[in-house]
């Protein structure tokens, strides 16, 4: 049987699955961090801003105290007397009304600031992984999120919280450009797009593992001495610690892993131009060259939009199904079980997930890489669309759920594969890096927009002409979180705009 003929994974070898392996886990525990934030982030603001509450509570007194100063002095007898009983239990719901806007406010914020930091931190570790290597620079962002991940667990403002989460932020965006540069250039040609595939793929076990995590540390309450944490850690404070723990990988993979001989080659090439006198023809890790080649720059700007479409619409609508959940779905059952069975409800996303992106590595070998995106970008804006506007019942979470996170995730997988073909070995890392986070900025904008439209649709529905204008389709008026998700799903369709323009790169060789 000649070489062609034996499947891809046969030509691999023990070192090659050691890289693999590294790699995988390298991202694997970067996505256990976000899985995490996720389900902790609205408990988190919940206990952080609970000495707003009190602020909360006397402003509303305040404006009840004016309001009855004020039909008093109006003489307004026509107004049925309120006792205090039904006074006070109004004020307590708009008490919880206001509390819970701060709490989805502040979320988005730290989930803005999470984006933000990936950003930054992936142009900056993108260059680093083009000058100062694959490996070392994967090792280096490892410690970055495991760090700032525990430390998130010690807050004790929504300020700090946010603050470590911007630095996780940046260990988080510098680990995808390091680890697919390093696979993608240490693995046979042939089997590169399989393992890349699969790389991103089995990020999903980290998700997986983050939700059962957060199944059993969630609702957990362990007692403390009274100047540890006011006497009590919450759940949600174990589950960052927990996440400090990926930093023992860097331990294990520091003396073994070894830089990629191509970029061993260009670097060599590199300082053989410097030390003859003359500049180097080719830089490691340029900018300048990435923005300025013609090529390169048209390749990134395709990239960025392909990668802002995907990101946008994964974390500005996709991640937000633990808030559709608890908020709506099961509104109206006990804090208990709505975490139980977000915790659950994640957990299946990120098996839709698994199989979203193991579905896209197939097909791409058959369609190409833009008709797989075109066909997944589809599936997004429909199962998108249809969950977050009209799931209500607790019985559809089960299904609906994975098909959530079998269309949001599978553009993800072709990421790891599509954006590494897209460049030479001295620009790789910076160009993968650099598409993958500056859509990072822009996504953080598009979570913040999530919440705007919240509160811009809380304002618009409240008025009687929006009850009329839903009335008149026979419809009731939505609820403000549900309409705002829907408007974001619709950037899925600039992903569909950009591929008549993406170069395909199926069966083609790495560009130099």
């Amino acid at each position: 049987m000649s070489q062609a003929q034996l499947p891809w994974y046969r030509e691999l070898s023990g070192y090659h699955w050691f890289v693999f392996v590294i790699a995988t886990l390298g991202w694997m525990f970067d996505c256990l961090d976000q899985r995490l934030f996720v389900l902790a982030r609205s408990r988190a603001m919940e206990e952080l801003l609970e000495p707003c509450r009190a602020e909360i509570e006397q402003q509303v007194l305040e404006e009840f105290a004016a309001a009855a100063t004020q039909e008093q002095s109006a003489g307004d007898d026509a107004q049925a007397v309120q006792t205090p009983q039904s006074t006070a239990e109004q004020q307590q719901v708009i008490v919880q009304r206001r509390f819970r806007a701060a709490v989805e406010f502040y979320s988005s914020i730290a989930t803005a600031m999470l984006l933000v930091g990936w950003a930054t931190g992936g142009l900056l570790f993108g260059v680093l992984g083009d000058r100062l290597g694959r490996a070392k620079t994967l090792m280096l962002t490892i410690l970055t999120y495991s760090l700032f991940t525990g430390l998130s667990g010690i807050s004790f403002r929504w300020w700090d919280f946010v603050l470590y989460r911007f630095l996780t932020g940046m260990g988080v965006g510098g680990a995808f450009a390091a680890a697919v540069s390093l696979v993608a250039e240490v693995m046979p040609p042939r089997a590169r797009p399989h393992t890349l595939g699969l790389l991103q793929s089995f990020s999903a076990l980290g998700n997986i593992t983050g939700s059962l995590i957060g199944l059993l540390l969630l609702p957990v309450v362990v007692t403390a001495p009274e100047w540890l944490l006011g006497g009590h850690i919450a759940g949600w404070r174990l589950m960052f610690v927990v996440g400090f723990l990926p930093a023992v990988l860097v331990v294990i993979a520091m003396n073994r892993l070894k830089e990629p001989e191509s970029w061993l080659a260009a670097r060599a090439a590199a300082k053989a131009a410097a030390q003859s006198g003359q500049p180097a023809p080719q830089k490691l890790g340029s900018l300048a060259e990435l923005l300025g080649d013609r090529r390169w720059r048209k390749h990134t700007i395709i990239g960025v939009l392909l990668v802002t479409a995907g990101a946008v619409g994964l974390w500005g609508v996709g991640f937000w199904s633990p808030e559709l959940i608890r908020n709506h779905v099961l509104k109206d059952e006990p804090k208990q079980v709505q975490d139980a069975v977000s915790s659950v409800a994640t957990a299946l996303q990120d098996v839709g997930a698994f199989f979203g992106m193991l579905v896209f590595t197939f097909i791409t070998a058959y369609i190409g890489r833009r008709g797989a995106f075109a066909l997944c970008y589809l599936l997004c804006l429909v199962v998108v669309s249809m969950v977050f506007g009209f799931m209500s019942q607790k019985w559809q979470v089960y299904w609906m759920i994975p098909l959530l996170g079998f269309a949001t995730l599978s553009v993800f997988g072709g990421f790891a594969i599509y954006l590494p073909e897209l460049y030479p070995t001295r620009l790789r890392s910076t160009g993968t890096g650099f598409c993958y986070n500056v859509a990072r900025y822009l996504t953080a904008i598009g979570v913040f927009t999530m919440g705007s439209l919240t509160v811009l649709y809380t304002w618009l529905f409240s008025k009687p002409s929006a009850e009329r204008f839903f009335a008149f389709f026979g419809a009731e008026v939505p609820p403000p979180f549900r309409a705002a998700t829907v408007t974001v799903a619709m950037i899925f369709l600039l992903g569909l705009a950009v591929l008549p323009f993406a170069p395909e790169t199926k069966d083609k060789p790495l560009p130099e």
